[in-house]
């Protein structure tokens, strides 16, 4: 979802042809969530381990927000080390073991067959991760620099690594008892090692660099950063013993951990905020900020359906529904929406006008897309999302279908401002070009 842009990104930019390719793939991966999220909205009244609800998931987790890190990555990753991306070859083989396992492995959970092609969708996935890892491994190790960010950026791959893992080990004991409990039994721990442990990790990573950056701020505090570091980090590893163990009495503490950690977080992009040099916020930047602003409300969920389980013995089947929908449809899409359009200007803008500049007239990297399309996809999502979950909150279908509508529409307006984008040229901008 990140990449570098200004003069920072000249030296160390990695191929476009690399990059492109994940955020057209992440870009159709949104829209089609969107369209299950709409035909499938019956699914959000009742329990949350449902296949319509399982396939919404993998798509949003790995189609959208997985694919579009794993590329905007491969960009920016480069920028952080001060070196170059060990090899091409390597994340192209990423993103054909992901593009190639995704589709299999999600129609698997919408039909609820979990056979050899729905496996071999999941193995080919970890392929993909352990692909991304050693390119990742291998261009820090060459380049010899170190910051906090990529060291970030590290420890969510082996925590994306481990989830990718579990995945398969859940879907094989699906098919042949292979681990002590039913896989139910391990969806929390597979699914919030994936949101803490790559999602988290990576956004706090790389946004404490870029908010930053693109606000023209100087502020920094790498001590702040550190202790967010290992706050989630012990966190995690506390949470997999303790799950593991069948402790889920002290599971309070990593969960305690992590909401502290958050917290840090906004109060770092805050801080980073008011001392900006540049007064004026844009339109992507304000998406970006809201995202940041966003990440404590899933946690607060998170602490009414305990309080739920405390009280009545069992979570309530809607608000731990309408949790997984904040964290990939509220916080992580918000952050994306943000940041593609502060990011993917800039790659097809230096890959068209680079060597353009300066011999005539080029266009800015914001002009290369629609701001008015992306006004109303802003629009349109954030009328969305709120509407959708409190239809999930009161199992209202009236609410759902509505908010999936606003949010089908908003992926609509994603996309055409995305290939737009996409597909630009210089004659688009005349003969002086």
């Amino acid at each position: 979802m990140f990449a570098p842009q200004g003069n920072i990104a000249t030296a160390k930019t990695t191929s476009y042809k690399v990059v492109l390719p994940f955020y057209g793939y992440a870009a159709i991966s949104f829209l089609a969530g969107t369209v299950m999220l709409l035909i499938n909205t019956k699914a959000f009244t009742g329990h949350y381990f449902q296949p319509p609800l399982l396939a919404i998931t993998h798509t949003m987790a790995l189609g959208w927000g997985t694919m579009i890190i794993l590329g905007a990555s491969h960009q920016l990753v480069p920028v952080l080390i001060e070196g170059e991306l060990y090899s091409n070859k390597l994340a192209y083989a990423s993103f054909i073991c992901a593009a190639v396992g995704i589709p299999p492995l999600v129609s698997g959970f919408y039909m609820f067959d979990l056979g050899n092609l729905a496996l071999a969708g999941g193995i080919l996935v970890v392929i993909s991760v352990l692909l991304y890892m050693t390119n990742l491994v291998a261009s820090i190790r060459r380049s010899k620099h170190r910051n906090i960010h990529a060291t970030f950026v590290v420890a969510a791959t082996l925590w994306l690594l481990v989830t990718t893992i579990i995945g398969v080990l859940l879907l094989c004991n699906f098919r042949t008892k292979c681990l002590p409990e039913e896989s139910l039994h391990y969806l929390s721990l597979h699914a919030h090692l994936g949101i803490a442990g790559w999602f988290l990790l990576t956004v706090i990573g790389v946004g404490a660099r870029l908010i930053p950056l693109f606000l023209i701020s100087k502020y920094s505090h790498t001590a702040i950063l550190r202790w967010i570091f290992y706050l989630i980090n012990v966190a995690l590893i506390s949470f997999f013993f303790l799950f593991l163990s069948g402790s889920t009495a002290t599971l309070l503490i990593p969960i305690t951990m992590i909401f502290v950690s958050i917290l840090l977080f906004v109060f770092y992009c805050f801080r980073a905020y008011k001392e900006r040099i540049r007064k004026q916020v844009d339109d992507q930047m304000k998406i970006s900020l809201l995202s940041t602003y966003m990440i404590p409300l899933p946690m607060i969920f998170l602490a009414v359906v305990i309080g739920a389980l405390i009280l009545s013995g069992e979570p309530q089947t809607n608000l731990v529904s309408a949790y997984g929908f904040l964290i990939f449809f509220g916080w992580l899409t918000a952050i994306i929406l943000g940041m593609t359009f502060k990011t993917l200007p800039f790659i097809v803008w230096h890959k068209t006008y680079h060597k353009l500049s300066g011999k005539g007239k080029t266009p800015n990297p914001k002009d290369l897309f629609s701001e008015r399309v992306f006004h109303w996809m802003s629009v349109s999502y954030l009328a969305g999302v709120p509407i959708f979950a409190i239809g999930v909150i009161t199992t209202n279908q009236y609410a759902l279908q509505a908010g999936s509508l606003f949010l089908l529409f908003a992926a609509i307006l994603y996309i055409a401002n995305v290939f737009k984008i996409m597909s630009h040229s210089p004659k688009h901008y005349g003969n002086n070009n």
